[in-house]
């Protein structure tokens, strides 16, 4: 009996060693499964950072007519656009909103004031160099 109780021992003090050494061969499987989630999560960011840069700066499909031109567009709410089109010989005043698209007005074709390129904001330096020069006059 004796010589059984040791041999037991000997093979539980052999069992340490060898769950290092099936450790050391090769990655588990909880390791392999966390760097898929982490390569997956990563991609999945990535799609997402990309949907919000194309959304924030309005990156638009061309839609290749010649018919139908977007003259301009403003937010006139979160999710509601005022929006002017171009169709033949007249502008179309559109109200755009989740679900809707109501016209609002009609007009003979015109031209785009100069005054509108006021409206549109200017580059980072543009704007800081006016807040500068705000800075200086007080």
């Amino acid at each position: 009996m004796s010589l059984v109780r040791h041999g037991a021992i000997g093979l539980l003090a052999a069992a340490p060693g060898a769950a290092m050494a099936q450790a050391a061969e090769g990655p588990s499987a909880a390791g392999s499964l966390l760097q898929v989630f982490v390569g997956l999560v990563a991609v999945l960011a990535l799609i997402a950072a990309t949907a919000w840069t194309a959304k924030r700066f309005g990156v638009m499909r061309s839609t290749g007519s010649s018919v139908l031109q977007v003259v301009g567009s403003t937010a006139v709410g979160t999710r509601e656009r005022v929006v002017v089109v171009e169709v033949g010989e007249s502008w179309l005043v559109v109200g755009v909103a989740p679900g809707s698209v109501n016209a609002l007005m009609t007009l003979p074709r015109g031209t785009v004031p100069a005054s509108s390129a006021a409206i549109v904001p200017g580059s980072f330096a543009a704007r800081l160099q006016q807040l500068i020069e705000k800075r200086r006059e007080k």
